[in-house]
Order: structure tokens, then C-alpha cells, then sequence
């Protein structure tokens, strides 16, 4: 894909760049410090470089989902302290998006002075790309860098509309995830090609199946989405999660692949329980066997061997949510399995981010196990469906 890149800026100096990473990470409710953050230090080599450039950088970036109100729990102000100790340099947080005191203190940068600008969400005309807002926000900054690829299929003022007013290019991170996930795309991956989906939803996942249906050669289904294919069937499927409106979608892919041998691969056993906590009684199950009151919260033991032994045969696995509520002991092996039979193998490995990439990190497998591991979970998604992400395709030359 050819984009416009770092590379492609003729001088940073003294030049205010607009910034856009995602440092949308977890954060515990309750001490309000940050879980995991990755993709805070995915950002760091885009920064150093502007900074090394000696250009000022007014970072722009969202976290939770505050809907346009200002939310004290979702502010940036920790996440400016923890991205000032990695970069061992003072990074000013600022508590406003947009105002005449923003506006003063980015006039007043020095060259390599780092801003963070508060959550861009607070901002009801950020999601709705609201042009007046846009052009405000613009009139910060000189050039405009999108580093963001976990929101790389949203349309919004600092994510896309930025480029009606600014030249855009990519940053290295957003550079990076377009070179490895084009690959799968645009290159013949080795066969036998293996699909791995978990998590809950069907309807972000139905794009990437489709794409794939013809392409793939074993699809793996875990985690909620599994109910929904198990309902589609006729199975008992108790009080478990499941989008009962999805139901018709689900048994036409069933139906695509059931014309294939081996290709559709669906629990066969799952772990259950009345409840999701780490001290719940939980017990294995044939599938068809739900006792009454029960969730299926995990895929099974002999479910989780079946899938092993077919990644162990792939040349090529694409991974994208966990099989398992994972982040409750009773439920995680399914999720480690699966995790641990990837990383044994030579395969060519894709994660999609989010809760995938989180279960990796907290079952305690290396990163540098996995080919690529994606900062984005929707637009990993619809990247690999073959859409066109509004957050890349401003970056087109």
C-alpha cells in the first residue's frame, strides 16, 4: 500500500505536529492506574523520532468511551505521567481539548516539547467530525501524524478529519500494522490457513469470515461467538451468551462450510458455571449436556486439544478474540491452550489486538512468539475483511 510516511516529510524542525496515537488502555476502576500499556510503548518510537527531529508534538488521543461529556475517570492525566517516565521527558497534560489556554501554551513550544491534549472524546464533535471543530483543531498544529491504528476505522475529527486541513502521513506504528497485515492480503499465505475466533460478537467478525471463507482452511470457533453457531444447531446452549439475532447469519456460514470436510470446528465439550468469579464451582461438560442454571463460560478440555493439534498442521493462523472468559481462573485454559499451540509453532502468526492481545500478555507468553501481534481489534478486523479503513486511506499518495 503505498502511503505517505515519516520518510516523505522534508524537515520536522520547529514545525507543531499533530499527533494522533491510541492510548486507549485499561485502567482499573478503582486505583485508577494503568493495566497494560502497550500500546503506550508502541507509540514511543514515532515520538522520539518527531522529538529527535526537534519538532513540537501536541498528542492527541481518546480513552473509554466518555460519549461527548467530560468523565474525571477517563481523563489523560495519568496516562501523560506514565508516557513522560517511559520517555524520560516532561510531557505537559493539558486539561482541555480545545481552548484559549491550549491554544496559548502550543503557541508558546519550544522544539522537541511534548503536549498531550485531554480526551479527545470529551469532545462531542470529535466522533461527529464536525468541521468547525476540525478546523480549530487543525489550526493547532503544522503537519498531522496519524500513529493510531486501533481507530483507524473510525471517522473522526483527529483520526480523519485532520487531513482536509493538514498533510497527513502515517507513523511508524501505523506504518508497521499496514506492512504486516497487507501481507495476508496481498501476498499468498501458506496453506493450510487456520482462523481462530473468539470473544463475544458475531457481526464484527462476520466480515472477516466471509473474506476468508474460500481462502481459509480450518475455521476455529470459541468464546461467546461459539454459542450463537451451537444455537444455530439446535443445541442446548442454557442461559449462555449468545446474539440470538445473528442466528440466520451463523447457519449460512455453517452452511458454506459444512460442504467442506473439517473446515466449521465448534466445541465439543465447554466449561460451565452458575457464575463468573475465580472461586465459582465450574465443571466440564459434553456439549448437548448443559446442566440446568449453567453458562458456558470456556471451551473444553478435549475442545482445546482438537484445536491445538490443528494449529500444530498450520502454516498460517489468524487469531482474533479469546476462546474463554480468560480473565477468571476457571476459564482461562482454553484461551492458554490455544495461546501456548501458536506460540509452539513455526507458524506465520496474526493477533488481533484488544482482549486478544491482553490475554497473551497476562497468561504470560512472550510477544516475540507471534509474528505480529496487532494494536487494533475492530480495525485488525476490517483490515483483514478487505475494507477500506478511513483512517489509512487519508494517507494514500
Amino acid at each position: 500500500m503505498d502511503i505517505r510516511t515519516l520518510k516523505d516529510i522534508e524537515t520536522l524542525e520547529d514545525k507543531k505536529v499533530l499527533l494522533r496515537v491510541d492510548f486507549n488502555v485499561p485502567i482499573n476502576k478503582t486505583t485508577g492506574e494503568i493495566e497494560d500499556d502497550t500500546r503506550i510503548a508502541e507509540s514511543l518510537p514515532t515520538i522520539k523520532f518527531l522529538s529527535g527531529k526537534e519538532a513540537k508534538i501536541i498528542i492527541m488521543s481518546h480513552l473509554g468511551r466518555p460519549d461527548g461529556e467530560i468523565q474525571d475517570g477517563l481523563r489523560l492525566t495519568k496516562i501523560g505521567e506514565h508516557l513522560s517516565k517511559l520517555l524520560n521527558k516532561p510531557v505537559k497534560k493539558l486539561n482541555e481539548v480545545l481552548s484559549e489556554n491550549v491554544k496559548a501554551e502550543t503557541e508558546k513550544m519550544q522544539n522537541g516539547e511534548i503536549i498531550l491534549l485531554e480526551n479527545m472524546r470529551f469532545r462531542k464533535e470529535e466522533e461527529e467530525c464536525e468541521p468547525n471543530f476540525t478546523k480549530e483543531l487543525a489550526s493547532l498544529g503544522e503537519i498531522f501524524v496519524n500513529d493510531a491504528f486501533g481507530t483507524a476505522h473510525r471517522k473522526h475529527a483527529s483520526t480523519t478529519g485532520l487531513a482536509d486541513f493538514l498533510p497527513a502521513y502515517a507513523g511508524l506504528l501505523m506504518e508497521k500494522e499496514i506492512t504486516e497485515l497487507s501481507k495476508v492480503l496481498e501476498e499468498t499465505p501458506a496453506k493450510p490457513i487456520t482462523m481462530i475466533f473468539g470473544g463475544a460478537k458475531i457481526d464484527t467478525k462476520i466480515g472477516i469470515i466471509q473474506h476468508f471463507l474460500d481462502k481459509a482452511d480450518y475455521f476455529l470457533i470459541g468464546g461467546g461467538l461459539a454459542n450463537t453457531f451451537l444455537f444455530a444447531k439446535s443445541i442446548n446452549i442454557g442461559d449462555s451468551l449468545c446474539e440470538k439475532d445473528k442466528v440466520d447469519i451463523a447457519k449460512q456460514i455453517i452452511e458454506k462450510l459444512n460442504s467442506r470436510k473439517n473446515a466449521l470446528n465448534l466445541p465439543t465439550d465447554v466449561v460451565v458455571a452458575k457464575e463468573l468469579s475465580n472461586e465459582t464451582q465450574a465443571q466440564e461438560v459434553a456439549i448437548g449436556s448443559l446442566p440446568e442454571g449453567m453458562k458456558i463460560l470456556d471451551i473444553g478440555s478435549k475442545t482445546a486439544e482438537h484445536f491445538s493439534e490443528i494449529i500444530k498442521k498450520s502454516s498460517t493462523v489468524i487469531w482474533n478474540g479469546p476462546v474463554g472468559v480468560y480473565e477468571f481462573k476457571p476459564f482461562m485454559n482454553g484461551t492458554k491452550q490455544v495461546a501456548q499451540a501458536i506460540a509452539e509453532s513455526e507458524c506465520v502468526s496474526i493477533i488481533g489486538g484488544g482482549d486478544t492481545a491482553d490475554a497473551i500478555k497476562k497468561l504470560g507468553i512472550a510477544q516475540k512468539k507471534f509474528t505480529h501481534i496487532s494494536t487494533g481489534g475492530g480495525a485488525c478486523i476490517e483490515f483483514l475483511s478487505g475494507d477500506k479503513l478511513p483512517g489509512i486511506e487519508i494517507l494514500r499518495k
